[in-house]
């Protein structure tokens, strides 16, 4: 299909960007573009201009900061991403995540300030970087710096203004001890996920000290499970943390049937993840003790 008539801007510095931003009315970012593109040949999306921050070496930087905060800039590739050894050492579940996405192509191409800034529910990283108690630091706006809570707003939506642009990603480091573990269902291994879960426990003395519980594909955006974190909390880690959340209660989701399943299956179909997730979590556990 043949793209809307659009202008493409390509800013040589952050600055510019943000410029372009304010002035050109209808202008979106342009990242990876491996959403995007497609988006606009389906007419759902018809921007008056691309302003593409692909190539500004400011957004591509992978660091960790004093405080052992790993900050990942928001251009940062997928393929940049999982062959980082700081990723790799300090937070290897989004190693692990960035380097089994789709298929090579789009890991040279996509960028993971893309794919949380457009927020598709069925997208990998907004759950996982919620559970990793993640923040995203924007330009151009007046906040700066927001938690995964309150960036991410609903389906297809964040927080940032038509403005302002998405510069890194940060993720505080991990306590001894912690372990995080993601499950998920897709129609194929290259396709959209029918439900998504993220478990992260920390753990002391074979004890749950913290936990945090997110699911994706759900709803709009990442939905944590604040009754099932307090009800881990505490309990030691073994084969009963998954009847643990059980007990704790339905999965508070509020979904709609579509194209790919019924509302009721991807309730269910998210239970059995947010299960695997706990299961493979203790495991994880129980191989790091030994």
């Amino acid at each position: 299909m043949i793209l809307p008539p659009l202008q493409y801007l390509r800013p040589r510095s952050v600055p510019e960007a943000v410029d372009l931003l304010s002035r050109v009315d209808g202008s979106t970012v342009l990242a990876g573009g491996q959403t995007l593109i497609n988006m606009l040949k389906l007419d759902l999306v018809a921007p008056a201009a691309l302003v593409d921050v692909h190539r500004l070496d400011e957004l591509r930087g992978i660091e960790l900061d004093a405080a052992g905060t790993l900050v990942i800039g928001a251009a940062a590739t997928y393929r940049e991403i999982a062959e980082s050894p700081l990723v790799r050492e300090h937070q290897p579940a989004v190693s692990t995540m960035a380097g089994g996405l789709v298929d090579r192509q789009v890991r040279n191409r996509g960028t993971i300030g893309g794919n949380c800034c457009l927020n598709d529910p069925a997208n990998n990283f907004p759950p996982l970087l919620t559970a990793l108690r993640a923040r995203f630091r924007s330009t151009g706006g007046p906040i700066g710096i927001r938690s995964a809570e309150d960036f991410f707003t609903g389906t297809l939506a964040t927080a940032l203004a038509p403005d302002e642009l998405l510069t890194a990603v940060e993720i505080p480091a991990l306590p001894a001890g912690t372990v995080v573990e993601h499950a998920h269902l897709q129609l194929a291994a290259d396709s959209w996920a029918i439900a998504r879960a993220v478990v992260r426990l920390d753990v002391g003395d074979d004890t749950v000290s913290d936990a945090r519980v997110v699911l994706g594909a759900v709803l709009g955006s990442p939905l944590r499970l604040s009754a099932i974190e307090r009800a881990l909390v505490g309990r030691p880690v073994d084969a009963t943390l998954p009847q643990a959340a059980d007990e704790a209660g339905a999965l508070p989701i509020d979904t709609v049937d579509d194209l790919h399943c019924s509302a009721g299956y991807r309730r269910e179909m998210a239970h059995v993840q947010l299960r695997r997730a706990l299961r493979a979590a203790v495991e994880r556990s129980t191989d790091v003790d030994r």
